[in-house]
């Protein structure tokens, strides 16, 4: 059952011997290498990169989609230039192959798409973001540049989770309908910060909010460790102040995990008894206090209750609607679907949708993957995040066991020994946080959002060592 599992999750893939072995591979990879080394902009290839990603992820709340995505073409050719231009092997991982085969099969749907010129449109800024995910995925095997791209983005979330905090005290005026005006919470500011819609806003703070909290085990010193608390308090009352249902949703889900997770980091130190009851007991005082909560805050409570009443809610009843139309979209092409992108969605859901319940989007990210590339792509989805998380909790054990066991620590990788485990354990919260709020929302497709997606994606890609492969190969840390 094990070889199976390590099988389907491609554990023990000997990558690095079939990197070596692969003609194509080799006759990509350093085809200008020549010119790099005699380039003096070119030596500070890593330096480049790490700015071009931070300048994205800092400017990402505060400017119009057409900016960020002019930002992310630049990242994306820097990689490609990166990558003919290369003195050693790139770093492959079973991440790597997953996401390029989600491409490829986004490919093919484009290619036999019923609104190909549509479909050609999403291929191209899907296209656009895997890449930005390889520069990521490659920039981010330093631990420096890790820490300063995740310490960035904490710092840009703080701006706009204390506009947003702020909004919430001035009572701002809605941008939109957002609540049911019917219900009692029709009047109810929800705040929006820079980014122009709660439910947008609450996505974007999910990994704030994860990496805020894993900034608290990370960073030394106790200024670092008091803004990394307040990062963490102003997150979470932002989040709160969205009144987003399905953001509040993915923060419950990433919060067991990141409990789960830390129970898991610290277990080799617990007495026998707290090993046993202490995740238990926490999850059980969570649930309780959850409880708690709901039942003694009636604007919190009138909130959640929404969410089971069904059609009374217009919001629900507007989602139950669309998607009903989306799984008959579905159902009509079940193989490849119509093709990526919110561009070909709108040329062919018109076809199917009811009277007065127009849509940009599925209302939910798992139902749009089905409809874009049928259930193969939605099957190599769920499989890419499967081995994602699988190699996250893999390297997660290894930092781990480095952590706390210094007899097995190897003198030379004294970077073993550390607490960069904890991004990892808000990456894979993040993750399971983003996709749960993805079961009902769409936000996941914004470029605010998605880029902090393929963040979290990279960062445990950027963990990966060839050691944990049967052939006991090392791979030596970029530089």
């Amino acid at each position: 059952m094990n070889s199976v599992w390590q099988q389907l999750t491609l554990t023990n893939l000997p990558l690095l011997q079939w990197q070596n072995g692969s003609y194509l591979l080799n006759l990509a990879i350093g085809n200008v290498r020549s010119w790099r080394q005699g380039s003096w902009l070119m030596q500070w290839a890593e330096p480049l990169g790490f700015g071009l990603l931070a300048l994205t992820f800092g400017m990402g709340p505060f400017v119009n989609n057409a900016l960020i995505g002019v930002l992310m073409g630049a990242g994306a050719a820097f990689w490609v230039l990166l990558t003919i231009s290369d003195d050693r092997a790139i770093v492959l991982t079973p991440i790597h192959l997953l996401v390029f085969l989600y491409w490829g099969i986004s490919t093919v749907a484009t290619a036999m798409s019923p609104v190909k010129a549509a479909a050609f449109t999403g291929w191209s800024k899907l296209t656009l973001f895997l890449m930005f995910f390889a520069l990521m995925a490659r920039i981010l095997r330093d631990p420096r540049w890790r820490s300063w791209l995740i310490a960035i983005y904490l710092n840009i979330a703080l701006i706009v989770s204390f506009y947003g905090v702020r909004q919430w005290i001035d009572k701002v005026p809605p941008l939109a309908t957002w609540n049911d005006p019917t219900s009692s919470q029709a009047d109810v500011t929800r705040v929006y910060s820079f980014l122009g819609n709660p439910n947008l806003l609450g996505s974007y703070l999910l990994p704030a909010i994860a990496l805020s909290a894993a900034a608290l085990f990370v960073w030394k010193g106790w200024g670092t460790k008091l803004l990394a608390l307040t990062m963490l308090v102003v997150n979470l009352a932002c989040l709160r102040y969205t009144d987003s249902r399905g953001a509040w949703i993915g923060f419950v889900a990433l919060l067991v995990v990141f409990l789960v997770l830390l129970w898991y980091w610290y277990s080799p130190l617990m007495p026998r008894f707290w090993r046993k009851w202490a995740l238990p007991l926490g999850l059980g005082g969570l649930a309780g206090a959850l409880i708690l909560g709901v039942a003694l805050v009636e604007p919190l409570r009138d909130r959640v209750l929404s969410m089971f009443i069904g059609r009374g809610d217009s919001s629900n009843n507007f989602r139950i609607n669309v998607w009903t139309s989306v799984i008959k979209m579905i159902g009509d092409r079940p193989i490849l679907g119509i093709g990526p992108g919110n561009t070909a969605f709108n040329k062919v859901y018109p076809l199917y949708m009811k009277p007065r319940f127009t849509a940009l989007s599925a209302y939910s990210v798992l139902l749009e993957i089905a409809v874009e590339t049928g259930f193969i792509g939605l099957m190599c989805f769920l499989w890419l995040m499967t081995v994602t998380i699988n190699q996250g909790l893999l390297q997660i054990k290894r930092l781990r066991d480095a952590q706390f066991n210094s007899s097995n620590l190897q003198e030379e990788s004294p970077n073993l020994k550390s607490n960069q485990g904890f991004w990892l354990i808000g990456a894979i919260a993040t993750l399971v946080g983003m996709m749960t709020h993805g079961f009902v929302d769409t936000v996941w497709y914004r470029p605010e959002v998605n880029m902090l997606w393929w963040l979290m994606v990279a960062i445990i890609a950027s963990f990966y060592n060839y050691s944990q492969q049967p052939q006991d190969l090392v791979l030596t840390e970029d530089k």
